[in-house]
Formats: structure tokens, sequence, C-alpha cells
């Protein structure tokens, strides 16, 4: 019994066929319709002549003239590029092309007829050959469509829903792909590939049709609604030329699991994911001492401050990669929590993990969970870091959590003799502009004051960009304003920022950790920085639109808000380490009081307003530039 899978399938098979044959679609819309063409022309001799006669009173040379009459109709159909055309978007429009182009052969292959004298070809046949064929043709193609048509609604219930792929990379990856990918629904038309080994070779029953530069080629595509880059072992400069190229097509573009995500089991090859932001960063990534990191974690308690956040929960996920004896999740968003404790609780139920509500506001509590757990190393990255949101109405809270809560959490980690605490700092602390930044810088500074008072424990901060997909970063605001059609808000068409990717910064605090020494600031030499415009407009490519389709729409900057950001200040000097772009920054020495600005981020009563925090923050910072106006 036939069951609705079997009819399915048999769609499926033929909708690959046709697919297949797209990229062929010029020499097999010419020999489709040069059969119409001799099929028309037999078809109105007999109706001319009728049954009896059409063949026994055609003239000996009726042959040539067929070939002549195929020959004009395929120029004029080649002349009004009826070959390229795609049958499945045949519509009103290309039925008036070959109209024209039905007339114009007609007229032609009429006068040559005539004017040799060949007159035993019957002047009715001359002057319906034409309407004939120009039926046969808009036939045949209506034909396609509607076949074309119900096969894909057969397939997946909606003519929309049909995914045909092109992927770039036809090596390990690409294998692996194509195994697991045609049971998701996806018919790929054809491989990619740089290796001319592999050239016009198949990999099960796909082709590869050419290099990765093939792409841009429209009958390489085909019928083509995605691009799928499989290449998870490229390096980035390769993987970043293959996304400009694939993002240069107008299709969307899906890509495979990393080698990182493959090895760590977080995914499988056939399981395709939109672009990421760090997909496109194109660097690679610093090469740390493992063997020194795993020296100074495994087997010991770690402590991680702001544990569900962004940076807070990938070093939990780095952290227990190395095996500490336990560590201790201390964060104020319950919810944060409690999700980053069920996800370490499945990948590493070996390790004793610690759950603990707290705030680094509250000295007291803090003391308490120090007391009770006794970590040896502790990462602080409890932070308010939204520049614009502790600009206005929120200085005080963003003294009080940065810079008050970095000083509990290191007095806290003094009293109990931490082995290493180590700061989580941003490059906005370089001559602040902001409230955030500020309170950042006097975060370092007030870390400093504790190295003399406390030499039994590390005191050391490590400084970076902006985080790729961080909570606040504007990787995710682009994405969901391209979800919902734009437009992408800028906020000026030369901004620029350093990034790297969440891992890449979870291992320069651990690097940190493992070489800083006492009242040092580790910087990571992030390479070029990137303008923010056109990384918007790569994930408008990469989404599979134009800047027409989504407009970049520039809002300003806002207050506080730099052009570029600094890594190190002019007063600041730096030193290599063994490790390559990672650097040591010695702080100036201070001109401020901390003892002020500390006094104030704990006062009660009265609340201090944001003109008082600026103000004491500029008398403690002299770098700290209050911010202009927007603009």
């Amino acid at each position: 019994m036939t069951t609705a899978r079997d009819h399915r399938s048999v769609w499926q098979r033929l909708d690959r066929l046709l697919a297949k044959a797209r990229p062929h679609r010029v020499p097999l819309s010419l020999l489709i319709d040069a059969a119409v063409v001799a099929l028309c022309w037999n078809a109105t001799y007999l109706f001319r002549l009728g049954f009896e006669r059409w063949i026994s009173a055609r003239p000996s040379y009726d042959g040539w003239v067929l070939l002549g009459v195929v020959a004009l109709y395929l120029a004029a159909l080649s002349a009004w590029r009826m070959p390229q055309s795609l049958w499945r978007f045949s519509g009103f429009g290309e039925v008036k092309r070959l109209t024209l182009a039905c007339a114009a052969a007609g007229l032609a292959a009429a006068a040559i007829v005539m004017g040799l004298e060949l007159r035993k070809v019957p002047r009715a046949v001359l002057a319906l050959h034409p309407i004939v064929t120009l039926m046969g043709l808009t036939l045949v193609r209506i034909v396609y469509r509607m076949v074309y048509e119900h096969a894909r609604s057969r397939i997946s219930g909606s003519g929309a829903d049909a995914r045909r792929a092109i992927v770039m990379g036809a090596g390990a990856a690409g294998r692996m792909l194509l195994a697991g990918i045609h049971e998701q629904g996806w018919t790929v038309l054809g491989l990619l590939d740089d290796d001319p080994a592999k050239r016009r070779t198949r990999i099960g029953s796909v082709r590869v049709l050419g290099p990765l530069e093939a792409i841009r080629d429209k009958a390489v595509r085909g019928a083509a609604t995605h691009v799928v880059v499989a290449l998870p072992s490229a390096t980035p400069d390769e993987r970043r030329r293959a996304l400009d190229l694939a993002g240069s097509t107008g299709l969307p573009v899906l890509t495979v699991p990393t080698v990182d995500e493959l090895r760590e089991g977080k995914s499988r090859i056939e399981r395709l994911r939109d672009i990421e932001p760090d997909d496109l960063l194109g660097r690679a990534p610093v090469q740390l001492d493992e063997a020194g990191i795993g020296e100074t974690l495994r087997g010991k308690a770690v402590l991680i401050t702001g544990a569900g956040g962004s940076i807070g929960s990938e070093l939990c996920r780095q952290v227990l990669r190395y095996g500490p004896a336990r560590l201790v999740l201390l964060e104020q968003s319950e919810f944060n929590l409690y999700s980053i404790e069920q996800e370490l609780s499945q990948s590493h139920p070996q390790v004793e993990l610690v759950r603990l509500i707290g705030d680094v506001k509250d000295l007291a509590a803090l003391r308490a969970a120090f007391a009770a757990w006794r970590p040896q190393v502790v990462f602080h990255a409890a932070a308010y870091k939204h520049v614009p949101l502790m600009e206005d109405h929120n200085a005080w809270a963003a003294l009080r959590n940065n810079t008050l809560g970095t000083w509990n959490a290191a007095l806290a980690s003094a009293e109990v003799a931490v082995e290493r605490f180590v700061l989580i700092s941003t490059d906005k602390a370089v001559n602040p502009t902001n409230v955030m930044g500020a309170s950042k810088r006097a975060a370092e500074l007030a870390l400093s004051t504790l190295v003399p008072l406390h030499p039994q424990t590390r005191f050391m901060a490590v400084r970076f960009g902006n985080v790729l997909g961080s909570s606040g970063s504007v990787i995710p605001k682009f994405k969901e304003q391209i979800a919902r059609g734009g437009p992408v808000t800028v906020t000026h068409p030369d901004i620029i920022r350093y990034f790297m990717t969440i891992p890449e910064a979870a291992r320069l605090v651990l690097q940190a950790a493992a070489i800083g020494e006492s009242g040092q600031v580790l910087v990571l030499d992030m390479g070029k920085p990137v303008r923010i415009v056109d990384l918007a407009r790569d994930l408008i490519r990469m989404a599979g639109h134009t800047t027409d389709e989504i407009a970049i729409v520039y809002s300003g900057l806002r207050p506080g808000e730099k052009l570029y950001e600094e890594l190190l200040s002019d007063a600041e000097t730096t030193i290599a380490t063994p490790f390559e772009r990672l650097r040591i920054a010695r702080l100036a020495p201070q001109q401020g009081s901390m003892a002020e600005l500390l006094a104030l981020a704990a006062r009660a009563q009265p609340l201090p307003g944001d003109d008082e925090v600026r103000a004491a923050l500029a008398r403690a910072l002299p770098e700290f530039r209050s911010p202009a106006p927007a603009s």
C-alpha cells in the first residue's frame, strides 16, 4: 500500500532531479525549445493537410526547411534571452517576450522561404506555425512551473519552505554534512572546493562544481536558497574569505559548528547555524599556557562572582576544564545562577558546585561566604557594564557595584588569604569619558591600594575590549533589528571597536591568574579595530539581505561614548610576556584619593546624584573627562 511518505519521497527525488539540472538550464532550455518548434511544425502540417497527406504531400526539401526554421527560432529566443529565464517563475512577462520572439522568427522564416521560391511549403503552415509554436513554448513553461510548485508543496506543505544549498567545502566536514543534512529536508545542489583534485568528482551523488570562487556564478548557484560554509578546520583568514564570497551571493548563509564545538560535543556537524559575529572576526585566537593555567587551578577551590553573566559563565566552563576541587558560583540573579548551575551539573557532575545568591555590595555576606568556602582563586566578573544605562540616573549604582563591589570582594579575599584575585576590567577604563569606564578604572586603582597591605594575595586585573555576543553588547541588538526587517541603528559611521570572542576573553582571564603579579594589569593586543558599521553590513549580508532592504540608520554618539577605545593610556608602560600579543601594564602613580570615592559609594543617606558621583570620580581620577553632549 502506497503511503504519504512514499509519495513525498517520489516528489523529493523529482525536485532533486530538477534542481540538479538547473545549472545546465541554458542548453537544456534550447534543446527543449528546439523540440517544441519541430513538433509544432509537424502539428501545423497535420492541421493543414490532414492525416492522409500530412507526410506524403510534403516537399522533399522540407527537412532542410525545418532545420532552418528551428535555427531561426533558437536565434530569436536567444536574442530575447529566453534560455536564461527561470521557468519556475514564468509569468506574463515571459509570455510577452515569447510572443515577440515567435513573431520575429515566423516573419523571418516566411520571408526566407518565399524569397527562395520554395513554393511547395504551404503558406498556411508559414502563417500558423508561429502561433502554434507560441502556444507550445508557453504550455511547456506553465507545465514545468505547475510540477515544480506541486513538488515543493508536497515535500514541505508550503513552497516557501523548500531548502536547497550549495555547500562550500568538500573535505571531511562536507562529507559528514551530506550524510545527515538530507534527512532534515535539505537538497544539496553541489559542492565547491579549492582543491584541484576534487574538481568534477562526486561525493555520494553530489558533484563538486568548482572552486569556492565559483559561488559568484549564478549558473553554479542555480536554484539554491542557501549557502552553507562547511570549513570548520580552515584558518580564520580562509574562513573569512569563504564567508565574504558566500555573502556576495545575496542568499542567506549558514555554517557548520566549529572544531571546538565538535570536539567538546556541543553540537553535531549536520546542525547548521546562522553566522555569528565571531565567525566574522577573522583573527586567530591567542595561544596561552595551558599547563601553567592547569597548575594554577587544578585541585583548587575557585570562586567566581557574577557567575551567571556572559563572561562569568564562560569562566565557569573554562575553569572546569582544569579540574578544580570546588567551584563556588556567586550570582545576584536567581535565574542566571539556576541556568549556569544546571548546565555545569550536567557537563561536570564530578566537580562540587556551590551555588550562592549574593551581592558584592554586601561586605558582611561576602566575608561570611569566603570564610565558609575558603576559595584559593577568585575571579571577579560581577559588574554593570552598559555605558548609556549607567550614564543617566544610575551613576551611583555603577560606582557601588563596580568600584565598591570590587573593593569588597578583594578585601574579603585578602582576609582569608586567597592566593590570586583577578579583576575583569575593560578598555573603557582607559582615559574614561563615561561613568561606567570611570567606575572600572577606580576599581583597578582600589585594587592596587590593597597590594602593599596584603602581600599574601596577588591582586591583578585583565583588560580587554568588546566581547562579541555578551549581554548588553551591540551584536544581539543588530540581530534582533535584522530579524524585524530593520532598520539597524549605528551611532556613528566612523565608530570603531576592538572585539574578541567570549572564550578568548575567558582564556585571557585564566592566563592572568597564572602569570600575573600583584598590581599588574594584563592587556591583550587585539589586532585591528573593527568599524561597527562594517560589522552591521556583514550581518545583514549573511542574513541574505542588502542594505537597500534593511537600512542602516545613524543615531548619533551617546553621552560619554568614544569614537574609538584604548587599551593603554599614554601614562602607562607595557612589558612583553612569553605569550604572543599578551602584555603587562603597570599602572602609573595615582594622584587622587580612593578613600573619598569608596566612602561615597558606601553612603546610604542622602543618596548621591549623578553630578555628585561624577565630581567625586573626577577628583579621584584626573584622567576622567566629563561626557560630551550626544551628537
